[in-house]
């Protein structure tokens, strides 16, 4: 049975009769109407995905999508003759959703009992429900974020941007190269927690300590002056990434402590990681500290591990760990580097403020010089 806690992240529709009233084989005035379009627009500005499963002629229904100004609300359509079932789970496993995590809305009895026997895990709904969908828990996300609100526009850039990869036949630097991609780092606010939390929550495998700090503790975090809380976002030609990486540390003088330092699991084959973590490195370089970072194993973090290790972390005895203060989770371990200047990033253009202005310092004179890719 479909778990009907879960928050619904894709929404299939069928066309003839529910999405538009008539049916476009049999030349009816197609009509989309208003309450449907309120919802399209409601469902994206939530963050849930849309796409559509449709028994059609793919380039007849899509033109008139596209004639009625919804077409872009929609991604990976299948429309044809094949099974809508088979459509559904071929979205899903594009989306890479869990099945449970899609709902189907057909007027058709029987479509629906295909939908609901071979895929039980969809939550399906009929035609005269779509009212009412707005107003339905798993509908209503709790908190819905700036990166939610973008949702759509970047996975239609992700399928832009996969496409210009499978067309490129240089080596893969030379592919992030030409992206044009532009890392921002930046002091957070109080609109970006909840993608932090976020952040914090559902990295496991680029998170280095697997500590999750919730929204509360980071609201106090932010008023903490001792702390710096920085959020890392990510675009590039195709479009945003959105936020990508976030950063907790205590700077002082003599010692940098790196609390906690995780990134999206979907930006590391552009090297996200390795920038965020070189730049924190020159930071503390140039303010003549040492660097100390928490790791904490997990069963999943062995590639944050490398990561340390590769950039020069060690966990061999250090005077400095001894001047911090003794870890509060079990398992945790202090990596130690003596910080040397780093050069630009060689494949994105890097945008952020120097670490030693305070969080509030908005002066355009303080932010480094966009490097660009050479």
């Amino acid at each position: 049975m479909p778990d009907k806690t879960a928050v619904v992240k894709c929404l299939v529709w069928d066309l003839d009769n529910t999405l538009w009233q008539g049916t476009l084989l049999e030349n009816d005035e197609i009509r989309l109407a208003e309450p449907v379009l309120e919802l399209i627009r409601l469902l994206d500005s939530r963050g849930v995905l849309q796409s559509v499963a449709s028994k059609n002629d793919h380039d007849h229904a899509w033109a008139k999508l596209e004639e009625l100004g919804v077409a872009e609300y929609f991604v990976l359509p299948h429309i044809g003759w094949s099974p809508k079932s088979g459509s559904i789970r071929r979205i899903a496993e594009e989306l890479r959703f869990a099945l449970g995590t899609v709902a189907f809305v057909d007027d058709q009895a029987a479509e629906r009992a295909e939908v609901a026997f071979h895929l039980p895990d969809v939550r399906c709904y009929s035609a005269e429900q779509v009212a009412e969908l707005a107003g339905l828990p798993e509908f209503s996300p709790e908190t819905v974020t700036e990166d939610a609100r973008s949702r759509r526009r970047m996975y239609q850039a992700g399928f832009r941007r996969q496409a210009a990869k499978s067309g490129f036949t240089g080596p893969d630097e030379e592919f992030v190269r030409s992206l044009d991609m532009v890392m921002r780092i930046e002091h957070a606010t109080a609109e970006h927690l909840a993608r932090v939390e976020e952040l914090t929550l559902r990295t496991s495998q680029m998170n280095a300590t697997g500590v999750h700090y919730s929204r509360e503790t980071l609201e106090r975090l932010l008023g903490d002056p001792r702390h710096r809380v920085l959020v890392t976002s990510l675009s590039d030609r195709f479009g945003p990434h959105g936020a990508v990486g976030v950063i907790l540390l205590e700077p002082g003088p003599a010692t940098w402590h790196l609390k906690l330092l995780a990134t999206s699991c979907r930006v590391v084959s552009f090297g996200a990681g390795t920038v965020i973590l070189r730049w924190l490195v020159d930071q503390a370089a140039r303010a003549g500290a040492h660097l100390v970072a928490d790791f904490r194993r997990t069963d999943r973090n062995r590639m944050m591990e490398i990561a340390y290790r590769f950039g020069g972390f060690t966990g061999e005895d250090c005077p400095c760990v001894g001047t911090l203060p003794a870890p509060d989770v079990d398992g945790l371990e202090r990596l130690h580097l003596v910080p040397a200047p780093q050069d630009p990033p060689a494949t994105m253009t890097l945008v952020a403020r120097d670490l030693g202005s305070s969080p509030g310092d908005t002066r355009l004179p303080g932010l480094r010089s966009p490097s660009p890719a050479v």
